[in-house]
C-alpha cells in the first residue's frame, strides 16, 4: 500500500475521533516529516517496506540534531499511534515501531503554586469591568476544577449547570466536573456582568468565556490572562500556565484526603491512572508530611 495514502486515511480517522485542531496540526506535521525522510533518505514510498531500522535511523537523526529527549518522545508517540492503528486495521502484519527504543526523559519536578499564590491570582482581578470579572472567574475555575486550556476555552454556556460543568476533553470524551460553592459565587457575579455587557452586543460564539468582541478566547489569549494574573500576584520562578493550575488542583485534592486517586483521575479526564500518579511524585516534603500526618492510623484513632 502507498504510505502517503494510508497516512491520509489515518489523519481522517483522527479527525473523526474529534482530536483538537492543535493536535491535528502536530500530527500532520510529524507525519509529513516522516514521509519526506522515508522518501528522500531511504527511497521508501510503500507502507510494507518500512522497517524498524528505518524508524530507528529517523529518531537517531532527531537526536543528532540536538532535540531534547522529551521532544523526541512526543514525536515517537505520534508516529507510534499511526503504526499501531495500521496494525489494528490489518495493514501491517508486523509493527516496525514496536522495537524502537526512545531516549530516557529526565524527571522534572514541577514547582507548583502555593495556596497563597493562587488566592493572590484570583484576587488580582476585580468586578469593575466585564474583562476583569471574566479573568477572575477563569483563574478561579482553573484552580478549582483542574481543567485543560482547551476545555476552559471551549466550555459553552449550556454546559455550565447549577452545580456541575459538562466537559468535553481529549478525544471529545465527556465528563462531569463539580462546582464548589466558592466558585459558584464567583461565576454568578461573572455571569451577571456577562449578560449586562452583551445586552446590546452580538455574541458570535457559544462560549461561556468571551472576548470583548463576543468571540471565544484563543490559546494565546488565555495564556496572556494567566501570565497577567501571575504578574499581578507577584508569582516568580514558576511556570504560570493552565497546566500548573491543573497540577495545583490535583495536589490539593490529594492532600485534602477527600479524593482517592481513581476519583481524581476521572475528574481530570485521564485515560490512565498512571498519568494521575505523577502528581504524587511532584509533592514536596512538607506536603507529603502533611498527607502522612492526616492519614496516620494513630492520629485518626483520637477520640474514637
Amino acid at each position: 500500500m502507498v504510505f502517503e495514502d494510508v497516512l491520509e486515511e489515518y489523519l481522517y480517522h483522527c479527525m473523526a475521533r474529534g482530536y483538537t485542531q492543535k493536535t491535528m496540526i502536530n500530527k500532520r506535521q510529524e507525519c509529513k516529516n516522516l514521509k519526506i525522510y522515508l522518501k528522500e533518505k531511504r527511497g521508501i514510498t510503500e507502507l510494507e517496506s518500512i522497517t524498524t531500522f528505518d524508524l530507528r535511523a529517523y529518531f537517531r537523526i532527531k537526536q543528532q540534531a540536538g532535540l531534547q529527549p522529551q521532544s523526541i518522545v512526543t514525536m515517537y508517540k505520534m508516529i507510534a499511534a499511526f503504526f499501531n492503528w495500521c496494525e489494528r486495521e490489518g495493514y501491517l502484519s508486523e509493527n516496525p515501531i514496536s522495537k524502537v527504543v526512545t531516549p530516557k526523559v529526565p524527571k522534572k519536578v514541577l514547582n507548583g503554586f502555593t495556596v497563597e499564590e493562587v488566592q493572590g491570582m484570583i484576587e488580582a482581578f476585580s468586578y469593575k469591568t466585564y474583562i476583569e470579572a471574566r479573568n477572575k472567574a477563569m483563574i478561579a475555575m482553573l484552580a478549582d476544577c483542574g481543567l485543560r486550556a482547551m476545555e476552559i476555552r471551549s466550555l459553552t454556556v449550556e454546559n455550565v449547570k447549577e452545580k456541575t460543568l459538562l466537559i468535553y476533553g481529549k478525544g471529545n470524551k465527556e465528563r462531569i466536573v463539580f462546582i464548589s460553592p466558592e466558585l459558584k459565587k464567583i461565576l454568578i457575579k461573572y455571569d451577571r456582568m456577562r449578560k449586562q455587557y452583551f445586552k446590546d452586543k452580538i455574541i458570535k460564539e457559544d462560549c461561556f468565556f468571551l472576548t470583548y468582541l463576543g468571540t471565544g478566547l484563543s490559546h494565546v489569549s488565555l495564556y496572556n490572562v494567566i501570565k497577567e494574573a501571575g504578574k499581578r500576584a507577584g508569582v516568580e520562578d514558576k511556570r504560570v500556565s493552565p497546566h500548573t493550575f491543573r497540577h495545583f488542583y490535583s495536589v490539593q485534592s490529594l492532600l485534602s484526603g477527600k479524593l482517592d486517586l481513581h476519583s481524581l483521575s476521572l475528574l481530570l479526564g485521564h485515560s490512565d491512572i498512571t498519568t494521575t500518579q505523577r502528581y504524587l511524585s511532584s509533592m514536596n516534603n512538607e506536603q507529603l508530611i502533611d498527607k502522612a500526618t492526616s492519614s496516620s492510623p494513630l492520629m485518626n484513632m483520637k477520640g474514637s
